[in-house]
């Protein structure tokens, strides 16, 4: 006799986490033995940012829930009461849908909320990327706290899987799975130039970089003089197409975002911004681009997938592992410049097809899901403290 269906609440608040987490909702749903619960919130309830719930359900998936959480402003305290206002949101969505196990991916503070939020209704969590380390941002010490928090970890590198014991996590429960995001790229049907050009309305292809530059939310009021470096050295380049997608809902975004709809104003012919590109758009542009150019974690995580050089600013990927196709630069003009100059030499660019594997090859959702459904539902969510010995 089959027991009770498992209630997998899946919590995104943003179109990076939304695209991750696609192929593990995927698997979800189509499982006999679980039932998928969708919890959306953050960036994918605003119209600044796009209204990205709408492609959630134009990809076939009904939201259970939607929790309101952002505020229009984009300083450190519109962010703190923003995570007030999402933890009190995911008590009272919690409570009406009676999750099994919630599913988080990551370290933002809408993330952070809605750990927080289950771990006081004694709700087990899985936590998917744990054990990594961003120094140059805020959301380092909240992915940490996220993992104390957890009862299942899903890492993406065995040095990640150590990490998280070392916090104090049972090895038991701890999975070095691979990065979830190479998924993405094996299981999409990716479009091709002349169907990728059409839908950006925009040539991609040789000479053409993709550029994402998030706020390093450690440093105060840098945002604006940086991302001011970034675009002074992308003028080093002027036969250099740009594709820009703007940043996430953090503190500085929006100067960020003000800056590069400017830039594109001035450089119609060549640059383009794109609020949300979505993950279709997003990774088949990877396929054609020559390099990518910002401080995302795409660029450590996916762009060496395809092969192709990321050129990463700044501190906020900091303590990531890194394969050999990325380079490390500064914020200043002259340093990035350096950095997007050797993304372009033919060396470079022959070292950067190498295949690395340092995230797995693409097969962490299934791994993921056998893993819960082997676990069940825990009869508690106590945990004892793993003392290294």
């Amino acid at each position: 006799m089959k027991g009770p269906r498992l209630k997998i609440c899946i919590v995104t608040g943003s179109r990076a986490e939304y695209g991750l987490l696609y192929p593990l909702m995927r698997l979800i749903r189509k499982e006999s033995s679980m039932d998928l619960q969708l919890l959306v919130t953050g960036m994918h309830l605003s119209p600044e940012f796009g209204l990205t719930f709408r492609q959630i359900e134009a990809d076939g998936f009904s939201i259970q829930e939607k929790v309101e959480m952002l505020l229009s402003g984009d300083t450190d305290t519109a962010m703190i009461k923003a995570t007030g206002l999402g933890m009190i949101g995911f008590a009272d969505a919690f409570h009406r849908l009676q999750p099994d196990w919630v599913v988080v991916l990551g370290d933002r503070f809408e993330t952070f909320a809605a750990a927080t939020a289950a771990h006081l209704a004694k709700i087990p969590i899985a936590h998917l990327h744990g054990g990594e380390l961003t120094e140059g941002a805020t959301d380092d010490a909240m992915r940490h706290a996220i993992t104390k928090m957890a009862f299942l970890h899903f890492t993406s590198a065995e040095p990640y899987r150590k990490r998280v014991i070392q916090l104090g996590e049972s090895p038991r429960r701890v999975f070095n799975v691979g990065a979830i995001g190479l998924d993405n790229i094996k299981g999409l049907k990716l479009l091709s130039k002349r169907e990728l050009q059409k839908e950006l309305d925009f040539p991609v292809g040789d000479k053409t970089v993709l550029v994402t530059y998030h706020p390093t939310t450690l440093e105060k009021d840098t945002a604006t003089r940086q991302v001011g470096h970034l675009l002074k050295a992308l003028d080093q380049f002027p036969d250099i197409r740009i594709l820009f997608t703007l940043p996430n809902a953090d503190a500085g975004g929006r100067s960020i975002i003000q800056q590069i709809e400017e830039y594109v104003k001035k450089n119609r012919e060549r640059a383009r911004a794109f609020t949300s590109l979505g993950q279709l758009k997003y990774l088949s542009a990877l396929q054609y681009v020559s390099a990518v150019v910002g401080n995302s974690s795409s660029g450590v995580l996916e762009a060496p997938y395809f092969g192709i050089p990321t050129v990463n600013i700044g501190d906020r990927q900091t303590g990531r592992l890194k394969p050999p196709s990325v380079i490390d630069t500064g914020t200043d003009v002259r340093s990035i410049t350096e950095g997007i100059r050797k993304a372009f030499l033919p060396s470079f660019v022959k070292l950067s097809k190498r295949p690395s594997y340092v995230y797995g090859k693409g097969d962490t959702a299934p791994k993921i899901l056998r893993i819960i459904q082997r676990t069940g539902k825990p009869a508690s969510v106590k945990k004892t403290f793993h003392d290294l010995t």
